[in-house]
Order: C-alpha cells, then sequence, then structure tokens
C-alpha cells in the first residue's frame, strides 16, 4: 500500500506541534546539560524548565557552525557536544562516528532512521519496494548511512553506489533497474549523460531525492523532460533533516524533529516570518543534542505556510530554501568586519530598524557605508559614525534609507569591491 505521508504527525493541528515541541523542550535542553558538557558550559545558569517557548528559547546563545571546527580541536574528539560515545565509561553508546570536512566528527546513534530522512524520501513519492540507487559518500562523511537508514524505514532496497565511477553506476543501473537515484543532482545529470552516450537504458529512474548542492529550476524541468520527477531534501552531517520537498512543490516542509527559527545573521534575534536570515535549528536528538546551532544557511518562512497548510496536507511551515550563506565576514583595510558587529551597532541605535554595510572602493580604496532604515522621523541618530569606530576600528560613512528599501536577501554585510 502507497504511503501518502510518512506519519500522521505531517498532518497535525500546527497549535497541537507548537504546543508538543515546546513540552518536550525543557527536557531536551536538561538532557544536553548534564550529558554534553558543552552545553552544561554555555547554558550555564540556565534553568531548562523555563526552557518552554520560542521566546524563552530565542534566549539562549546561538552556537554556530563556523565556530564548531575550533570547538572540537580545543576538545577531541567532538568538543564536548556529543552525548554519545564510546568505551565502558559512555552511557549513550554510538553506532557510527562520521568525519566530515574540517574534520568536524558526528555521531550516529542506534535508532532507526536516526537521521529521520525517511519522510523526505516519502515526500519524494519513494515506497515500500522500490530500489534506490544511492550515490552518496559512504566513505567518512553520514550521507550514504542517512538514506541506507531512511530507506530501511520505508521498506526500500538500496544500491550502495557511493561517488564516482560514472561507468559502472550507468551499468548498475541498466543491469538493476532501479526507480528511484538519491545523490547530488548533478551527478545524476552526469550519470544520464553518460548513458546518452555510451547507449544505455537508465529510463528505469522515475524519481530523485537530491541534496547537497543547489538544484535550480532549468535542471528540474531537465530532468522532468526524461520523465524523472526530483525533489529536494535540506539535510547536514550535524542535524539530519531540517525540511524536505514535497510532490506539492511549495517550499520546504520543516522537519516535525526539529525546532526552526531564522534570526538576523551575527545575532541570536529571530526576525519576521518572509525575511531573510540564518537558520538555526535545536535537535531532539539524544545523541547530539543541538540547542540553537546555527546552521550559516540563509533562508526564509513562508509566509503564507503560517496559517494554510500545503496542497499535498503536511501542515507544518516551509521554507523557501537555500538562499545563500549567513557567515559574511569580509576585511576591510586589515580588519575583518563582522555581521556580529553591525548588529551591536544597531543595538546601541535603538532608532535602526534595520541596516546593511556596503563595502565599495571607489578609486581602489576601501569604503564602508552604513545604510539605514529609520523608525520615527526618518533621521539618522547622532553618534552614529562614531560608534561604527568605535565597534570596528575603522572609519565609516552613514545613509538613510526609506522604511522598507533594503534588499529582503539576508546580507548584513554586502561586499561589491570589484578586483581587478
Amino acid at each position: 500500500m502507497k504511503a501518502h505521508h510518512f506519519d500522521t504527525l505531517e498532518t497535525r493541528d500546527p497549535a497541537v506541534r507548537e504546543r508538543d515541541l515546546f513540552q518536550r523542550l525543557p527536557a531536551q535542553v536538561a538532557h544536553a546539560i548534564a550529558n554534553a558538557p558543552a552545553f552544561a558550559k554555555i547554558l550555564d545558569g540556565i534553568d531548562p524548565r523555563g526552557v518552554d517557548s520560542r521566546e524563552r528559547l530565542a534566549s539562549l546563545p546561538v552556537t554556530r557552525k563556523s565556530s564548531l571546527l575550533e570547538l572540537q580541536k580545543a576538545s577531541r574528539p567532538m568538543g564536548g557536544f556529543a552525548a554519545a560515545g564510546w568505551g565502558s565509561t559512555a552511557r549513550i553508546r554510538a553506532a557510527k562516528v562520521f568525519a566530515s570536512p574540517g574534520p568536524l566528527y558526528e555521531p550516529e546513534g542506534r535508532g532507526a532512521d536516526y537521521w529521520r530522512l525517511g519522510r523526505a524520501l516519502v515526500a519524494a513519492g519513494f515506497d515500500e519496494g522500490d530500489l534506490l540507487h544511492n550515490t552518496f559518500s559512504y566513505h567518512f562523511t553520514p550521507a550514504g548511512s542517512m538514506v541506507e537508514s531512511a530507506a530501511a524505514a520505508i521498506g526500500c532496497t538500496v544500491i550502495p553506489a557511493g561517488t564516482g565511477q560514472t561507468e559502472l553506476q550507468v551499468q548498475a543501473i541498466a543491469d538493476l533497474k532501479p526507480n528511484g537515484y538519491v545523490g547530488t543532482p548533478s551527478f545524476l545529470r552526469i550519470i544520464l549523460d553518460k548513458a546518452d552516450e555510451t547507449g544505455a537504458d537508465v529510463s528505469s529512474i522515475t524519481k530523485a531525492m537530491v541534496s547537497g548542492e543547489p538544484f535550480p529550476p532549468s535542471l528540474r524541468d531537465a530532468l522532468a523532460a526524461r520523465g524523472i520527477a526530483g525533489y529536494q531534501v535540506y539535510a547536514t552531517a550535524d542535524l539530519g533533516c531540517i525540511a524536505y520537498e514535497s510532490t506539492a512543490r511549495s517550499g520546504l516542509i520543516v522537519d516535525e524533529g526539529v525546532i526552526v527559527e531564522i534570526v538576523r545573521p551575527g545575532t541570536g534575534d529571530p526576525v519576521p516570518a518572509g525575511e531573510v536570515g540564518e537558520v538555526v535549528v535545536t535537535t531532539f536528538t539524544r545523541d547530539y543534542p543541538l540547542i540553537r546551532f546555527g546552521t550559516g544557511d540563509l533562508s526564509a518562512i513562508i509566509v503564507e505556510s503560517m496559517s494554510s497548510a500545503s496542497s499535498c496536507g503536511r501542515t507544518n511551515v516551509r521554507l523557501k530554501g537555500w538562499l545563500g550563506r549567513a557567515d559574511q565576514t569580509t576585511k576591510v583595510k586589515g580588519l575583518f568586519v563582522h555581521p556580529s558587529q553591525i548588529a551591536d551597532i544597531v543595538r546601541r541605535h535603538p532608532s535602526i530598524a534595520r541596516a546593511r554595510l556596503v563595502v565599495d572602493n571607489p578609486g581602489g580604496v576601501d569604503r564602508m557605508t552604513l545604510h539605514c532604515e529609520i523608525d520615527g522621523s526618518g533621521s539618522l541618530p547622532d553618534g552614529l559614525a562614531e560608534t561604527i569606530r568605535d565597534v570596528t576600528k575603522l572609519r565609516g560613512e552613514v545613509a538613510s534609507s526609506a522604511p522598507g528599501s533594503l534588499p529582503n536577501d539576508g546580507k548584513v554585510i554586502d561586499d561589491i569591491r570589484r578586483h581587478e
């Protein structure tokens, strides 16, 4: 029997979902403090029982992926962020340990569909009995294993193809005739091109779940022209599934096992629905209990999804997809300028509603200009240029922008210098 949804959680009343998540959250925060030494330090003084709403969650510090490498290096193997480990003293024993580029180390727990990609496969049209050609890496990084456990959860059979060896990939598809592909969209195109070149029949593939890189409409349409319906999943090695596309193609539906916030880059401050910001995720994973983990990715909540379900029946909020990177740190006259510094400047002048630092180099000389949308009178606050110098140690110009005129693209620092 074909499953339209992975489970009933996907179609529950949004108010019930919100209540359930924040009833569970205090116990997860307590678990992180008790079992992950890094969070015991980060959340020192926090009473987990009080972290029971979005507002209270937003008051906790953000731990950003961009800083995780140094934190792990300072305290190997996983910086004290994992509750799972190995050896006789481990209270939670990991099933596997992976190494992502950096290297960053991540544990895999022993539960079924640990990374929660099963519902993403179902949303992309996969079903029990499908033969799935998995081209994500099985070497060190968790992507191959993430798909493997999800496929097992919904009853699929897997060809563990891994990466590279295009001719062997084509031969396996022609011989075994899988009806589904999972991997990067660009590698699927390479496989199809090689099949065309060699005359191999790979027409058995009619569905695909893709991730790891952008999936432009042009490639989606090119696949559709060949009879392949491709859908995206947004997942990371740290967090597992964050959001996924369904056959409704109405954005990426937030997974049931996480809390997603969109915050202003460089801060932990949530932005209004529809505004682009950094994706911050809190998981309910016992093995790796990440609390307010900043992915460094930019996205936005689709405003309509706050009040209406997707046409596929799923009721969680939806993201617009990957819209760039939040880490916009740049170097001006030999000094680094960070988004967090721009946030500090804005906090010191409450009349500034939004701000964007534009860096250019007219005549070959670096220049910073802080463009500000101002509440109320529209006048730039006194002392703003001095605050810029105080915070960044650099001279900056200021400019007033009409309310709502700054682009909604998540950029806090826009480096438009030309280097010729």
